[in-house]
């Protein structure tokens, strides 16, 4: 039971310390949502992608959209309805490309891309949005597939592009000038705290139980032998 015990107190600090980053992860998050924008080199390299206090800094780039190379991110949904995110690379004036997540589309529920896609505007394109790190997958899941893949990866995208692209990926929250119709914007992120601290509570509270439970056994093992003590053994005979 004390070992039990033990152990339940390292896995609650585990949480809590889980906690902690995360609070620490959503203080930095706003405070780069709040940031006036800024160019989009100051994020954005072609060598690497941005360190992770940048994510969901607000970048701005001017450019034009290969609307050629648009790409399609299956499986995204909206409130609860099904959908794709519209990846467009924009053509910076310094020549790399800078991929952005236009938004969300509806679409059936059956893993395919809608047969219609609204279109980025067309000429020099000035394009605001959060700056975003790719995704941890790799394989099939981000190499494009007929305009199609799971999850953006630059650096998969970029085989396929005539041109140096920036690692990571922009979700636009604005562009001039803008076009209707056009896909539905990101939503924030989440700056929940998440689980954590609720699991962390949980755990000091089986360590607690672990605890009780031992001590409630040994009381028990005690009055027992107590009990065992004071009792005359049953195969003594009674005197005559």
């Amino acid at each position: 039971m004390v070992v039990v015990a033990f152990a339940c107190v390292l896995l609650g600090r585990w949480q809590f310390d889980r906690y902690h980053e995360r609070q620490d992860r959503n203080h930095q998050t706003e405070a780069n949502l709040a940031a006036d924008p800024v160019p989009v080199e100051q994020v954005f390299s072609t060598d690497t992608e941005p360190d992770d206090d940048q994510e969901w800094q607000v970048v701005r780039a001017t450019g034009r959209y290969d609307a050629d190379h648009q790409i399609v991110v299956l499986y995204r949904t909206n409130d609860g309805a099904p959908g794709v995110d519209v990846v467009v690379p924009l053509v910076t004036d310094g020549g790399a490309a800078l991929l952005v997540d236009r938004g969300w589309v509806p679409s059936a529920a059956n893993g395919q891309a809608p047969t219609s896609v609204p279109a980025p505007p067309a000429g020099s394109v000035t394009v605001t949005g959060w700056a975003r790190i790719d995704s941890d997958d790799s394989g099939d899941r981000v190499r494009p597939t007929d305009g199609q893949v799971r999850s953006i990866s630059a650096g998969a995208i970029a085989e396929t592009l005539p041109y140096p692209v920036y690692d990571g990926f922009v979700e636009r929250t604005a562009e001039q000038p803008s076009v209707k119709p056009a896909p539905e914007p990101p939503d924030p992120p989440d700056l929940g705290s998440g689980p954590s601290l609720f699991y962390g509570i949980q755990w000091f509270f089986f360590a607690a139980l672990a605890l009780g439970f031992w001590g409630y056994f040994a009381w028990a093992e005690y009055r027992t032998r107590t009990r065992s003590k004071a009792e005359p053994p049953a195969d003594v005979a009674a005197p005559v």
